[in-house]
């Protein structure tokens, strides 16, 4: 090597910089991107074929091999597998030959890898057996159940069963129960309704292919009924042991006879309710089952005679899961390599190990250890394709690495320092220097002569740099900054000089960052490498450009009704290419600029004129030009003169067609106004198409004005509430648009006809009443019923005069309040819908009860024994026009910001324990009685030495109810409403 002196001068801290640079490649080993999946053929399917997928990313090409049951599968000329890129392709798949476990095997030069097994089932369902099923004789009253006994059948099905006839299905309602798991029918306790014939009716599932059978009838007939009742007894269960999967879903049956019919709970038995569970009776669900879930589950069946239970465990396995996966991984030859991968899984997974496709042991310089894989002195054999394998019972999970053992000397032919490095003034640029090699090199860089360095390093650290630097005296040095360096090179490199910018970085990895940069920063900057099989380096030329100016005069020509052609003239490139233009536009509905399609999609930045494309025919328009190159977008040009385009047929149907509501006879049509943007054209309307549901004919109305929204067709032959398909579509003076999908509009609907009954009024408290009453039929009603109205009226008025109330829904109930003390009422109740109330029905009579006393407790005293203070007050009598007293209610609290208690007393003294260091509380005293609660009197009691007598007489000071709500303590608020009740 070369050695050369250097005399350094400098008044800063200098050092020397190196960094590795990571080695990088071009053809990489085979990863899958699709594996094939387990797939189910139904066996008697039209498809005369099942395709398997595969694809793998590889540099160069993968290959593709396939594997059934381990065996490699030949691809003859005349055979039924064909290879399809890397799918496998089996035509007229047949169960005998080819059921059965699948592979893909991927290969390039870089090394193989496999995929995961994916099976191929065949999917079936066979007929019941024609044999006639015996008849079921039973006393009335009693449980029966009804075998299913499905045919062959592959995968699971699901079960209902038919009475006498299809499609006559039984429902699950607590009394009757279909299990899912064998398709047997349970019946909780057999009713007269019961007798008949049955069916079992299977059903199964493969993609989007359903096939259905059903057995013989089976014939119940009831004996004469027992009407004694008896105790549950469990006739379905689940298993004693339920293995699941986590993530899946469980479920649990459990159905029981009994006469009454059992309730069914559920319950876990070392654990709390999961949130998870959907319960339904005779069926546990939990959803997405986890390792939490596991446990022991009992499920009881009660009755009034008795109960029985029955209990099973669901045990929780799961499928291997990676912990830990191997990566890509580029070696240096001669070193050594831990790679590790972990799984998690129950049972615990095995693990194991692949090398190009083939299973891998422990030999010589290589050491296999479950989910450890160790190297020792990798040499250039070791490269290929690594694959780890966890397995259990449930699954197999497959983890795959490509392993490159490299060793190369620094060569920039693959990725060489860019040749013209443009920079913004000001700005920042990045100039990586990432060459190619093993092991990885050390770098460094110049500009021109100069050696660039970071500012954060001392030269006297970097004794393993490229320089060997020794202080030197230097009598002329000036105030002891200046340090004399003698340099020993180890590149041939002409003199060079430290170059110490504190705007300089180098990274680890190499890479040269220049920040905020300026016009002496332009000029040649070269990356060295150097590892001991060689040495290489890479230059480029720093250039400080900025983004292109603004383009001029934008001109609109050739004006269609989606397009128009733009021309401009160029702007300056401020010394960087003009790579593209962008083309912005804006509409007089928005003022915001947006970038448009134009043909071509990219414009050159050679290019001078572009046409814009997607435009909205009818439009008011303005356009901008914007150049930009690899520094970024310029600045826009000035907005071209304003244009129109053309008028065309609308293009888009209006929408939101509904309707409803209106007069007798009418039919009303809604739809939402189309907007200025996809109107097209002058002379906007709509096409209306409508008939009645079930005829052929369609009527057709047109209706003018964009901003139309409704339109009503009258005819006397219109029915209420009749349902009429209609369509609707868009017009201008260019033509007709599409239509929009057909949508039912019903025609305005008329009064309810019939009147609900047996209604009933319950007076509550006196000035409170509740009313029910059983609802009209739906198949009476001639419109959508909203709800029903109450009316009452006193004794003595009219029922024009009557009071409403009204209801929303299927409720069959009202509360009504504000009502007169001691006053009878007549009530009655209506149905109503949009046209209007129906009649009423017959009124029934009820009478409020008298009100409270008004006058409230009086003359309180109290008297304290120990840790109890007994509380007195004079009785409240009943006047002839108040409801009689049935007790006393007292609210007792300790001070302002304690929670209430509330005590009831059925005569006109109470005991209540206190602590002993009470000294005072607030008490309020009420009446209660069936006409409510009356005024209430407040006192404050006072604890003096010994046994004290105090009174205070509440009624010359009332307390209203507002006096009473002061405290902070939600509780009393809510115990005060409660007193007012």
């Amino acid at each position: 090597l070369k050695i050369t002196s250097l005399i350094l001068c400098t008044c800063v801290c200098v050092c020397v910089f190196w960094c590795q640079a990571q080695s990088s490649t071009r053809n990489y080993g085979p990863v899958f991107e699709e594996q094939p999946v387990h797939t189910l053929f139904p066996e008697g399917s039209a498809e005369e074929k099942v395709t398997l997928s595969c694809r793998a990313r590889a540099s160069p090409p993968a290959t593709y091999r396939w594997k059934m049951n381990g065996t490699e599968i030949k691809m003859e000329p005349d055979s039924r597998y064909r290879l399809v890129a890397g799918d496998l392709v089996i035509s007229n798949p047949v169960k005998a030959k080819d059921a059965g476990s699948y592979q893909c095997v991927a290969s390039n030069s870089r090394g193989t890898v496999v995929s995961r097994e994916a099976s191929l089932r065949f999917g079936f369902l066979q007929e019941f057996s024609a044999e006639e099923r015996d008849p079921v004789k039973i006393t009335e009253g009693w449980g029966v159940m009804f075998a299913c006994s499905p045919p062959p059948h592959y995968p699971g099905l699901s079960y209902r069963w038919l009475l006498n006839e299809f499609p006559n299905f039984i429902p699950a309602d607590g009394r009757r129960f279909v299990s899912q798991t064998t398709g047997n029918l349970y019946i909780a306790k057999t009713e007269a309704s019961d007798l008949g014939n049955y069916s079992c009716f299977a059903t199964s599932h493969i993609d989007f292919i359903t096939k259905s059978v059903f057995s013989k009838f089976s014939r119940l007939s009831l004996a004469a009924e027992d009407a004694r009742q008896y105790a549950p007894s469990i006739k379905a269960r689940f298993p004693a042991d339920t293995y699941a999967l986590a993530g899946q879903v469980v479920t649990l049956e459990c159905f029981a006879f009994g006469n009454p019919v059992p309730r069914i709970k559920w319950r876990k038995l070392d654990g709390s309710q999961s949130s998870k569970w959907i319960g339904s009776e005779p069926l546990l669900q939990i959803q997405d089952v986890g390792f939490e879930d596991e446990g022991t589950y009992e499920c009881e069946a009660e009755n009034i005679k008795g109960r029985d239970t029955y209990q099973g465990r669901i045990i929780i396995q799961a499928q291997p899961e990676w912990l830990k996966v191997i990566t890509d991984t580029e070696a240096d030859i001669g070193s050594d390599l831990r790679w590790s991968c972990a799984a998690a899984g129950k049972p615990r997974p095995t693990v194991r190990w692949l090398r190009d496709g083939q299973p891998l042991t422990s030999q010589n310089r290589i050491e296999v250890s479950g989910g450890e894989l160790r190297f020792s002195k990798l040499v250039l054999e070791d490269s290929g394709m690594y694959q780890c394998v966890a397995e259990n019972k449930h699954g197999t999970v497959y983890a795959s690495a490509e392993l490159t053992v490299q060793a190369l000397a620094p060569d920039f032919r693959l990725n060489p320092v860019k040749r013209l490095i443009p920079a913004a003034r000001s700005g920042k640029v990045i100039i990586p220097c990432q060459p190619r090699a093993a092991p990885k090199a050390t770098v460094l860089w110049t500009k021109g002569t100069e050696l660039l360095i970071n500012s954060s390093r001392r030269p006297d650290l970097m004794t393993k740099a490229f320089l060997s630097l020794s202080p030197i005296s230097l009598k002329s040095a000036s105030a002891g900054n200046c340090q004399m360096y003698r340099v020993n090179r180890h590149f041939n490199l002409p003199l060079v000089w430290f170059f110490f910018l504190s705007r300089v970085t180098i990274t680890t990895d190499g890479t040269l960052i220049l920040q905020n940069i300026s016009k002496s920063d332009e000029g040649k900057y070269t990356c060295f490498a150097e590892n001991f099989m060689g040495k290489a380096n890479s230059t480029g030329i720093l250039s400080v450009r900025g983004p292109p100016g603004p383009p001029g005069g934008v001109v609109v020509r050739d004006i269609g009704d989606t397009s128009v052609q733009l021309s401009w003239s160029r702007g300056f490139d401020n010394h960087s290419p003009i790579a593209r233009y962008i083309v912005e536009a804006r509409t007089l509905l928005s003022s915001k600029w947006k970038q448009m399609r134009t043909n071509p999609v990219n414009i050159e930045g050679n290019a001078e004129t572009a046409q814009v494309v997607n435009l909205i025919p009818w439009m008011d328009y303005e356009f901008r030009v914007l150049a930009s190159n690899i520094l970024g977008v310029g600045e826009p040009s000035l907005p071209s003169s304003k244009i129109r385009t053309k008028e065309a047929a609308p293009t888009v149907a209006p929408s939101g067609l509904s309707g409803g509501g209106g007069a007798p006879n009418e039919l009303i049509i809604n739809w939402t106004p189309t907007l200025r943007d996809y109107q097209n054209g002058d002379g906007f309307g709509y096409i209306l198409s409508f008939r009645k549901k079930g005829t052929q004919g369609w009527l057709t109305a047109r209706v003018p004005h964009a901003e139309s929204l409704h339109y009503v067709y009258r005819n006397e032959s219109i029915g209420p509430y009749t349902p009429f398909e209609v369509k609707i579509k868009a017009y201008n003076r260019k033509g007709e648009g599409p239509e929009s999908l057909t949508a039912i509009v019903y025609s305005a609907e008329e009064e309810p006809k019939v009147a609900p009954f047996r209604v009933m009024a319950k007076a509550v408290l006196s000035s409170e009443m509740d009313v029910s009453w059983e609802p009209v039929e739906q198949g009476d009603m001639t419109g959508v019923l909203l709800g029903y109205e109450i009316r009452y009226w006193k004794d003595g008025d009219k029922e024009e005069a009557a009071d409403r109330v009204r209801t929303a829904g299927l409720v069959t109930s009202a509360h009504v309040t504000g009502l007169n003390p001691n006053t009878k009422y007549h009530v009655s109740v209506r149905a109503y819908n949009r046209a209007g109330t129906g009649p009423p029905s017959p009124s029934t009579n009820v009478t409020t009860t008298k009100p409270p006393p008004k006058r409230p407790p009086g003359n309180i005293s109290w008297t304290f024994s120990g840790s109890t203070v007994s509380i007195k007050w004079d009785p409240v009598v009943a006047k002839a026009d108040e409801s009689a007293v049935t007790g006393y209610k007292m609210l007792y609290r300790q001070d302002s910001h304690s929670a209430p208690t509330l005590y009831l007393a059925s005569k006109s003294r109470i005991d209540i324990p206190v602590p002993e260091d009470f000294t005072h509380a607030f008490v309020q005293i009420r009446v209660t009685g069936p006409g409510g609660d009356g005024i209430p009197a407040e006192v404050h009691i006072l604890r003096n030495s010994g046994t004290s007598m105090m009174v205070e007489d509440s009624v010359t000071r009332p307390v209203p109810h507002a006096v009473v709500i002061t405290t902070n303590s939600l509780v009393m608020v809510a115990l005060i409403r409660y007193l007012e009740l």
